[in-house]
Formats: C-alpha cells, structure tokens, sequence
C-alpha cells in the first residue's frame, strides 16, 4: 500500500496556485467556521464559560449587598451589569442578553412591562428596518461591486497598487455611509481578492517573490483587506443610518437634550471628521503596511473583463437605485427646504413634521417590493424572503440599548452614576469628559460590538455631563462616533471577522495596524467633534 502523500492543491510544480489560494474558498466565513488555533480555541471557550456563570454572579450579588441606592436603582443596576457581561463574554448571542435583561427588569419591579418595552416602537426602529431592507436590495442585485468597478476603471487608478488600495477605501467608505458596514465589506470582497490574485500572480511572475510564495501573507494584501474593513467604519460615520451606533447615539442624545438632529446636520458635523480619518487611515496603512510592488500591470484587464461580463444594469439593479435615491432624497429635503426658506417657514415645518426619518426608510423599502421586474409573473425587485434575512438581531440590540437608557434617566439611575462618576474621576470640563467618552467607547468597542458599546457608554456618559454642569452633547457624539472603533481585533466587528476570514491579514497585522488607528482616531475625534458641533449648529 502506497503510503505516499497527496499533492497538495496550493502548489503545482513547486510553484503557489494563487488563484486555489485566494478564490478557492467562502469569501465569507465568520470566526466560529474558521479552523481556530488551540490558543484561540482555549480564550474563546473560557470567554463564553466565564460568562454564563459571571453574569448571574454578578448581577445577584451587586442586588444583595447593601448600598446606598434606591431600591429600584440597586436592581436596575445589578441587572445592567449583568447585561453587560453577556454582552462582553457572549456566552449566549448580543441580543439575546439585552432581551434577558429587559426580562429580568420586568420580572423583578423595576418598570411594567408596558412602560419598558415602549421603546421598541420608536421612529428609529423603523429607520433600521428600512434601511436595512434597502441594503439587502443593494446585496442581492450587485450594485456595490458595479460600483467598484467604475471606479477602478478610472484611468490610472489600476496601474497602482497604492491608487488600488485608496480607490477600494473611498468606495468602501461611501457605500458604508447607506449601507451596512458588514454588507459592503462582504459586498467587495470578492472583487478585492480577484485584484490581489492579479497583483499576486503579477509579483511571482517578476521573481519579486518566490515561487512557492504563500499569496495570503502579502503586505499589499494585508492593506487591501484591512482599508476594506476600516474604511467601512470610517464612512458608516457619515450619516445616521450608515452604522447602528449612530442611530443609537442620536436617538439617546435626542432623548437626553431635547434637540432633534437632522440627517443634514449630521452629515454636515460628521464630513470633516470622516474626511479627516480617511487621509490618517490610509497614512497609517502604506507606513506599517507597504505595499511590495508600487507599478501594477492586468490589473486593468482584469476590472475590463469584469465589467463585460455584468453587461448593462438589469431592471432589478434601476429599480434598488430608485428606491434607494427616493429615500435619501425625502430625508435630505427638509434640509434643502430649509436652506431656500429658513427654518421659520410653513414649507419646512410641514415636511419636517412630515418626513419622519423612520417612516420614509420604510416607504423607500416598500418600493422594492412594488418596482416590478417582470410584470407578467408579477415579480418585484425584492421578495419578503429576501427582506427576512436582514440583521434583526441589531434592531433587537438597539430596542434594548433604548430600554436602558430610558430606565436609566426614569428611575434617577443616570443622575446618580454621573454624580458618582464626577466625584470620583476628578473629571471638571468638556475637553476631559470628551475624552474620557472617546476612550471608553473605543476600549468597550474592542471587546464587544459596537452598537453594545454604544447601548453602554452613552447612557452613561450623559448623566455624567449632567451632574457636572455640562452640556452632553459633545461628548455623547464623541461617544457616539467612538463606538464605530475597534480595530484590532477580529472580534471587535463583524467586518473585521470577515477580512480575517479572507486568511489575507495576520492577526499581529491587524492588532499592530488597529492600534495605531484606535489611538489617531480617538485624537480626531476629540479635536474635531468640538470645533463641529459648533460650526454646525448640530442638535441647537
């Protein structure tokens, strides 16, 4: 018997099969279908484990012992923790804990049930649904690798390994300003894999690399994965909608303040910022990741072929556009009314009043399902299947982030954690808190996801300023944008997971690239958001 071993796929000749190496698997396989090491295996076993028996630790105890609290503050604030331990640990999935602790609140007095899940039918639910929908569209028919290729088919933006990354970033960045910052990462994965078979193939060729080079350890490759996944973060800056932690963080500022901030002035405060953190981002990338090969060469041929194969836009691709053009036009058009008559007019008080965000996300939705795209066999643009498979585990998150945030402010909760909170970390002006905010929704963002990171910090942060004195609203949005970091680990989002699970970025890559970004970031944020808010007018 012939104990001879197989040939393996990835080599031919001695030579690497890049194309086997990059496109022969799932472009998108999340951490639990990865083979972990035993490392890896170990820490995310005693996570979970931790969790289950932390949790309720935890939460019984701080209900037990004896405080200085207001019974209903000491319970609510036992169950929180304990939340939040699920939250980190995951022993069970994110909204499955915060729909545990929204059970216990009620089962234990804090609130009726009435009162506490009156949150879930907030405008901004509605929000997340709609555009959730409208990206499932956007997913299904191709519209973002469509784009892509527009893009790159720029006249010399194919010839450089460096204009490729930068290119892949800037269209990463404004699709994830509409569009889920998981779907437009899994959206333009595969084309940026093609790109880095044709780069791959390209430096073997030349003898820049061996010949049984591994193709998934490339420098340029580490850099096209990694500015996918946190150029996705970057943009979904951009609008209320382009991430759920904004939405979070606007409807608890919203809440806290008083003051309504629009889809314009958000987009008008977050710009600078977003601008600011693509030109460090891509700094950042080609100093720790540079490039092997600046000239590229059938690249272009490449994104050529590629566009002739999609042939014209379908029916079902004209018709995502309309609707998605639909929406987005109806939620900037009380801004644009606004600039033509001032805010003092009939016309901007009646499509203000109107045009509720949450409500035109889901009539722009509705139109995927009237659109036709064969009339005969009445067939539209998207069916409900295709709509049931959006993330309704965010818009469950969210629910439940709003619920404590509401009980946090009704049962006096907030006002006395804030007060805590400034006696004791000799916090005494808005830069300090400001940054405190910042930091700690980075460090929670790094651990856990991010729209529970924004549940957590802002309702903290809040009453914090509060108790302080302060207004809230410019480290709460601090707060806010900081939630969307979160760059070193694979965990710290699902964009992250899915340019991990490419096999293209080394985790030390990505912690040491992340780093760097987390701390510039949290330094933009802190000098920017200020000077915005006040240049702006947001939320006044």
């Amino acid at each position: 018997m012939s104990t001879e071993l197989p040939a393996d796929p990835l080599k031919l000749d001695g030579r690497t099969n890049v194309r086997t190496a990059l496109l022969g698997g799932t472009t998108f396989r999340s951490l639990s279908e990865q083979t972990l090491s035993p490392r890896e295996e170990k820490f995310e076993r005693a996570r979970q484990t931790l969790g289950f028996f932390l949790a309720p630790a935890v939460a019984i105890t701080f209900a037990l012992v004896p405080v200085p609290m207001d019974r209903t503050q000491q319970l609510l604030a036992a169950v929180l923790l304990g939340v939040i331990i699920l939250w980190i640990c995951e022993p069970v999935p994110i909204p499955v804990g915060g729909l545990l602790g929204v059970a216990a609140v009620v089962i234990l007095g804090v609130a009726p049930a009435g009162e506490v899940l009156a949150p879930f039918g907030s405008t901004t639910i509605f929000t997340f649904i709609g555009a959730f929908i409208l990206a499932q569209a956007m997913l299904k028919h191709g519209i973002a690798q469509r784009l892509a290729f527009a893009v790159l088919s720029i006249p010399g933006v194919a010839t450089s390994s460096y204009r490729v990354v930068i290119a892949f970033g800037v269209i990463t960045c404004l699709l994830s300003a509409f569009v889920s910052n998981t779907a437009t990462v899994a959206m333009l994965m595969p084309t940026a894999l093609g790109i880095l078979a044709v780069i791959a193939e390209l430096m073997q060729d030349r003898g820049v690399v061996r010949a049984d080079f591994d193709p998934l350890r490339l420098r340029v490759g580490a850099a096209l994965m990694l500015m996918l996944a946190y150029g996705a973060s970057v943009g979904g800056l951009l609008t209320p909608v382009g991430s759920p932690p904004n939405l979070i963080g606007r409807g608890l500022i919203e809440e806290a303040t008083g003051q309504r901030i629009s889809f314009a002035q958000w987009t008008a405060a977050a710009a600078p910022l977003c601008l600011a953190m693509f030109v460090v981002l891509a700094l950042t990338m080609f100093l720790l990741n540079k490039p092997e090969v600046r000239r590229i060469e059938g690249v272009a041929e490449y994104i050529r072929a590629q566009r002739a194969a999609r042939g014209k836009m379908s029916r079902a691709e004209v018709n995502t556009l309309i609707a998605f053009g639909f929406t987005v036009t109806l939620w900037l058009l009380p801004a644009m009314v606004s600039l033509a008559t001032g805010t003092d007019s009939d016309l901007y008080l009646f499509l203000d009043d109107r045009l509720d965000e949450g409500i035109v996300a889901v009539l722009g939705a509705s139109l995927l399902f009237i659109l036709p795209v064969n009339w005969k066999e009445r067939r539209a643009t998207l069916t409900w299947s295709d709509a049931a498979r959006i993330d309704w585990g965010t818009i469950l998150l969210f629910g439940t982030g709003i619920i404590f945030g509401s009980l946090l402010a009704a049962t006096g909760l907030a006002e006395t954690i804030g007060t805590a909170a400034s006696q004791n970390l000799n916090i005494s002006n808005v830069v300090a808190i400001t940054a405190f905010s910042a930091v700690l929704a980075i460090l929670i963002s790094e651990t856990t996801s991010n729209t529970a990171s924004a549940a957590v910090v802002v309702p903290i942060v809040i009453p914090l300023c509060q108790a302080m004195g302060i207004d809230p609203f410019v480290p709460a949005l601090a707060a806010t944008f900081a939630a969307s970091f979160g760059f070193m680990l694979p965990v710290s989002t699902p964009q992250n997971a899915i340019v991990y699970g490419s096999g293209a970025v080394p985790i030390i890559r990505m912690i040491r690239t992340g780093l760097v970004f987390d701390i510039l970031g949290a330094l933009l944020i802190v000098s920017i958001v200020p000077v915005m808010v006040a240049v702006t007018g947001i939320g006044r």
